[in-house]
């Protein structure tokens, strides 16, 4: 239905980018998965953010990354749901329809990534800014709470949801890549939670640029958090590095995308 639709408000050969998206976007949301997975995402961050502020001790430690620290969690449930967009339609056969409604496959993947990746973002900075909130006012009345009006805590908590956001994309990029669910689920649990842990043992030097570490010690936290065995980029040395591992994935992606059939 959502594609006659659609058909009917943009003519064969004349739909352009905006048409695609709001189809995209009619996809996206009209998903139960898509209101789970984001209702989940924040009572973990909130959850965990309360937990953590809780049994803060110390009132010199980067309570701002404490209190994003429930924020690192939702980087599973978002990146799944990014490998769900694409691969849903894959498991359902829908795809050839969303193909033969939309020959031009760069453009679709495209509309894809914009109606996600907006959507995330938008999640993730309403998610960094709560979990924020919550770990703050649950801190114990002898810590005094952070506040965005100090050097460095508003920065975090922005790049903090543009980090999920990113790791959303990364998902995205990697389905449109392994187009089946249970693999690409796996290749996104395996290569950016569980393998990167082992290069970490193995090569120490590296683990900065591990995604998890990027968002949890790079873009969420406001005091230094290396050392001279673990070397840790700066927030926006770390922005660069997660926008180069989505845009090499998406990229990835859409290259295969155009030359696979459905």
């Amino acid at each position: 239905m959502t594609t006659a639709t659609w058909e009917s408000r943009a003519p064969a050969g004349h739909y352009r980018f905006r048409h695609v998206a709001r189809m995209e976007w009619t996809k996206l949301w009209s998903l139960r998965s898509t209101w789970w997975t984001l209702a989940i995402t924040f009572a973990g961050a909130v959850g965990m953010a309360v937990v953590v502020g809780a049994n803060t001790k110390n009132a010199s430690g980067d309570l701002t990354n404490n209190a994003l620290a429930g924020v690192i969690p939702g980087m599973l449930t978002i990146g799944v749901l990014g490998v769900l967009v694409m691969t849903g339609e894959y498991s359902s056969g829908a795809i050839r329809s969303t193909f033969a409604a939309v020959p031009n496959r760069r453009l679709l993947l495209a509309a894809k990534t914009a109606v996600y990746g907006g959507s995330v973002l938008a999640v993730g900075e309403a998610g960094a800014f709560l979990a924020f909130l919550a770990g703050g006012a649950a801190l114990p009345a002898r810590v005094p709470p952070p506040s965005l009006g100090q050097p460095g805590v508003l920065r975090a908590v922005v790049l903090t949801g543009v980090g999920l956001c990113l790791i959303g994309l990364l998902g995205l990029g990697i389905g449109a890549i392994v187009r089946h669910t249970a693999a690409a689920i796996a290749v996104l649990v395996g290569g950016v939670f569980v393998v990167a842990q082992f290069i970490v043992m193995i090569a120490r030097p590296v683990i900065g640029y591990v995604p998890i570490t990027i968002v949890g010690s790079s873009l969420g936290a406001v005091q230094p958090q290396g050392d001279a065995r673990h070397h840790i980029l700066s927030p926006w040395s770390g922005l660069a590095v997660l926008c180069l591992y989505a845009a090499v994935v998406l990229g990835a992606g859409a290259w295969l995308l155009v030359r696979r059939d459905a």
